[in-house]
C-alpha cells in the first residue's frame, strides 16, 4: 500500500496548523508524549534531525523539540549526553585543504587525552538524571549513536556500551567498517548489547552479512533509503530475511536516481515496510532520518511533523 501524492498533500497541509500549536500546547501539557502506533515505535534521529551541523546541541533543547513533535522514541547521539556531563571538549580538526600546525595538534592531543580520562573515570550514576528527565517526558532512548568509534581506546569502547546501557538503550549504533565490526564483536558479547552498523550506500546485503558474521550481537541499522539507492532494489526482502538482526531502521524516501524527497514522493516502500514491522510484531524502532530539502515557505519542524504524521497514518491504516 502506498499513498498518492494527492492523499499525502491533503494530510500534510492539514497538520501544518498543528505543527505551530505543538510548541505552546504540548510544552505546557503534563501528559507524556507517545509515538508508538499499533505497536511500532516511531521516532527520530536526534539531534541530527533538528540540526545536522550541531551535534553538541543542548540536551534540554533536544528534549523540547521531541516533545513539540510528540516523539517518544529516539536514536540519540552521544554528544548531547556529554554536554550534560560537562565532558572536556576537543578542538575541531583542521578544515579540508588546510594543515594542522604542531601546536594545534599538541593541543588537540592533550584535550583528547583529557576526554579519555574523563570517560574512563565517569560514574554512570551521573547519567541517571539525564535518562530520568527524558523518560519523565515520555521520551525513550532506544539507540545511542557514537561517532568515530574506530578512534576510541578499548576502555572508551567499554565506556560507550556502559553509557548506552545507563541511558536505557537497547542498542548502540555506529558507522560500518569491517575492522571496526570485527573489533566491536567481543565488546558487544561482553556487554550483551547489540550494535547496529549503518552502511550508508555501501550497505549491501553481503556487507551486512559479513559484519554480522563476526558476532551474534553485531546487527544492522537498516537505512531503507540508502539501501534502495545503493542496491537499486527494495529493502523489503532483506528486512524479511534479517529482521531478527536489525536494531532499527532509518526511514526516509528516495528515488532510484538518488534524489531524497518528501515521504510518499519517492520509490522507497515506506508503508509496506511499516506494515511488515507492525503485522509481524517485530521489535524494530522506525527512526525517521530527515534529509530532503526544506520546501520554500516551510521550515524544518513543520517538515518533521509531516514525516511523523505520514508514519502515523501509514501504521493506523
Amino acid at each position: 500500500m502506498r499513498f498518492t501524492r494527492r492523499e499525502f498533500g491533503k494530510f500534510a497541509v492539514s497538520i501544518l496548523p498543528a505543527a505551530g500549536i505543538l510548541a505552546s500546547d504540548l510544552a505546557a501539557s503534563p501528559a507524556k508524549v507517545n509515538s508508538t502506533v499499533r505497536g511500532v515505535r516511531v521516532g527520530m534521529n536526534v539531534p541530527y534531525n533538528f540540526n545536522p551541523a550541531e551535534r553538541d546541541m543542548d540536551p534540554d533543547e533536544v528534549l523540547s523539540d521531541c516533545v513539540k513533535l510528540d516523539v517518544g522514541t529516539i536514536e540519540l547521539r552521544s554528544q548531547p549526553v556529554e554536554v550534560f556531563l560537562n565532558a572536556p571538549k576537543v578542538p575541531a580538526g583542521p578544515r579540508r585543504g588546510t594543515q594542522e600546525t604542531s601546536e594545534q595538534k599538541a593541543l588537540r592531543d592533550a584535550a583528547r587525552d583529557e576526554l579519555r580520562k574523563f570517560r574512563v573515570g565517569l560514574s554512570m550514576d551521573k547519567v541517571k538524571p539525564f535518562r530520568l528527565k527524558y523518560e519523565d517526558a515520555g521520551v525513550m532512548i532506544a539507540v545511542v549513536k557514537f561517532d568515530n568509534m574506530e578512534e576510541l581506546s578499548d576502555d572508551e569502547v567499554d565506556y560507550s556500551f556502559n553509557l548506552a546501557k545507563a541511558l536505557g538503550a537497547q542498542a548502540l549504533s555506529c558507522e560500518m567498517a569491517m575492522p571496526l565490526a570485527q573489533r566491536l564483536a567481543p565488546f558487544a558479547e561482553k556487554h550483551r548489547m547489540r550494535v547496529g552498523f549503518h552502511g550508508h550506500l555501501q550497505g549491501t546485503p553481503a556487507a551486512f552479512e559479513q559484519a554480522m558474521s563476526y558476532g551474534t550481537y553485531n546487527c544492522a541499522n537498516l537505512d531503507i533509503g540508502h539501501f534502495l539507492v545503493g542496491n537499486k532494489t527494495s529493502p523489503v526482502p532483506f528486512l524479511k530475511e534479517q529482521h531478527d538482526r536489525i536494531t532499527h531502521i532509518h526511514v526516509k524516501d528516495r528515488k532510484y536516481d538518488g534524489a531524497t524527497v518528501p515521504f510518499g514522493q519517492g520509490d522507497v516502500p515506506i508503508v509496506e515496510i511499516l506494515h511488515l514491522i507492525r503485522d509481524n510484531k517485530w521489535p524494530i524502532p522506525a527512526i525517521i532520518e530527515y534529509e530532503y530539502p526544506v520546501p520554500a515557505g516551510s521550515d524544518r519542524m513543520a517538515e518533521l511533523a509531516k514525516c511523523m504524521e505520514y508514519c502515523r497514518k501509514a501504521l493506523a491504516s
